[in-house]
């Protein structure tokens, strides 16, 4: 099985996560962060997840899963220690067509969830394709230790200037130069070091002396 690596835009999106142990906890603050609308379904939950359903951060039907859950929802996540009922899930998404992921069963996937980095808005994705979850885990490790938060920074700070730039021009080619030369330059180790003044030096031709590293951050903030 080879899978088609694609990433979800869940915002405001229903999503239902069947079982509500660790696991399910688990998958259901993953979807919370990318901003998905979450059911859970389940007659037992954790105390996070009763927390996270007495804010409303969630919807709850605390009772045994039925097929008539699925109506209206675009993703489901099959989290509990029931594989019969984890088949029931898989075939009634089968049938309506819909995203369907089956905790540690990926024969009853159509999508499966990848190890995942986290810098920001820098994505790292790591799969071994269902065939060793503890080697990706591993892999993540590794990569953990290499990409640390100043890419998250980096990536801001690129975001905000491509911002800038477009607010003056639209020119893709003349950008890229531009974004390429940042790179070239070392702006990523300037960041690490936090040499603000070089950063400066770097930005203030490309976008005017009044604007620099501080400035670009803070962009959010004015927002």
């Amino acid at each position: 099985m080879k899978y088609y690596p694609v990433n979800l835009d869940i915002r405001n999106q229903s999503c239902m996560v069947v079982g509500g142990g660790a696991v399910g906890t688990r998958k259901v603050r993953t979807l919370l962060d990318c901003g998905a609308a979450v059911t859970v379904v389940s007659p037992e939950i954790t105390h996070p997840l009763s927390v996270l359903a007495a804010e409303k951060h969630i919807s709850l039907k605390q009772r045994s899963y039925r097929a008539s859950d699925l109506e209206g929802v675009f993703l489901v996540i099959g989290a509990t220690d029931n594989r019969d009922l984890n088949r029931v899930i898989h075939e009634d998404a089968q049938k309506l067509g819909k995203l369907c992921n089956i905790a540690d069963q990926p024969d009853l996937c159509n999508f499966i969830l990848p190890s995942v980095i986290e810098q920001g808005d820098l994505i790292i994705a790591i799969s071994t394709s269902g065939k060793s979850p503890a080697f990706a885990r591993r892999l993540r490790k590794q990569l953990e230790a290499q990409f640390g938060p100043e890419y998250a920074v980096f990536l801001q700070l690129l975001g905000s200037v491509r911002k800038t730039l477009l607010k003056q021009t639209h020119d893709p080619e003349r950008h890229r130069r531009i974004f390429e030369s940042l790179i070239d330059r070392g702006l990523l180790q300037c960041i690490r070091n936090n040499d603000k003044a070089r950063i400066d030096d770097m930005l203030q031709p490309i976008i005017g002396s009044e604007h620099g590293y501080d400035w670009l951050l803070d962009e959010d903030d004015r927002s």
